[in-house]
């Protein structure tokens, strides 16, 4: 009597993998989390009220434009440009002392070698009382560290963010010679404590944003970041 191997013959087979993206956001938010932030959620269709309003972007603002903004139903809704507007969710929900990140897709009307119109991002927030800039740049240098490993070169730059003060960029040394921005951080702006119903004249915050893809591509060594979606095998199977 023949067996299903006599019939079937075997063959090799391809096993799918996780897409690079995917893996390197899950691995710093794994990162986020075992430092004691907890993971939270929400939607990728926002209104400008929890995107805009409640983080300081003011109504001039020229990321509220058209030409930067992906906005749908007649502006009623857009697509969110970043995960913030889930922090603010999570504020008004909560009360401090609190640490949340939140990990996803944001959409902005951007694409070249270093820019996509939609792009991953990991944010993070934590507010308790008397919290400095100090503890943000020692965490900072925590998350590279634990990615990069210490001999990594970084740099902080000064910039402005309608909802931190004082608020900074951090560059890091790309291929030798070209520095390459991936994160966003500052001290939450109190205005938007206030927003969120928390005292800031008792509580101050720390927050934080980083592009998933460019940390991927000073990784795993890729000068274009459109590489990632070109649903190329060979590319992509190198990252199993």
């Amino acid at each position: 009597m023949s067996s299903h191997k006599d019939i079937i013959p075997d063959t090799p087979s391809k096993t799918g993998s996780s897409h690079p993206i995917n893996s390197m956001k899950d691995h710093i938010m794994s990162i986020l989390y075992s430092y004691g932030f907890d993971i939270i959620d929400g939607p990728e269709i926002e209104t400008e009220e929890y995107n805009f309003d409640m983080l300081n972007i003011k109504k001039f603002h020229p990321a509220r434009q058209m030409h930067d903004t992906f906005y749908v139903n007649k502006k009623a809704n857009l697509l969110r440009t970043h995960t913030s507007p889930v922090q603010i969710r999570s504020m008004l929900k909560n009360k401090p002392p609190l640490a949340f990140i939140s990990g996803g897709k944001v959409y902005r009307k951007d694409d070249d070698a270093t820019h996509l119109p939609m792009f991953h991002q990991v944010e993070g927030i934590y507010v308790d009382k008397k919290v400095t800039f100090s503890q943000l740049k020692d965490l900072i240098y925590k998350i590279i560290y634990s990615l990069f490993g210490k001999d990594v070169k970084l740099r902080f730059r000064p910039s402005y963010f309608p909802f931190t003060e004082p608020s900074a960029e951090v560059d890091i040394l790309f291929k030798e010679d070209k520095w390459l921005e991936i994160l966003g951080c500052g001290i939450v702006n109190p205005v938007v404590l206030e927003n969120c119903n928390i005292d800031s004249e008792q509580y101050s915050g720390l927050a934080f944003g980083l592009g998933i893809e460019r940390i991927a591509m000073l990784k795993h060594g890729i000068n274009d970041i459109r590489e990632f979606y070109k649903s190329n095998l060979d590319f992509l199977s190198q990252f199993k």
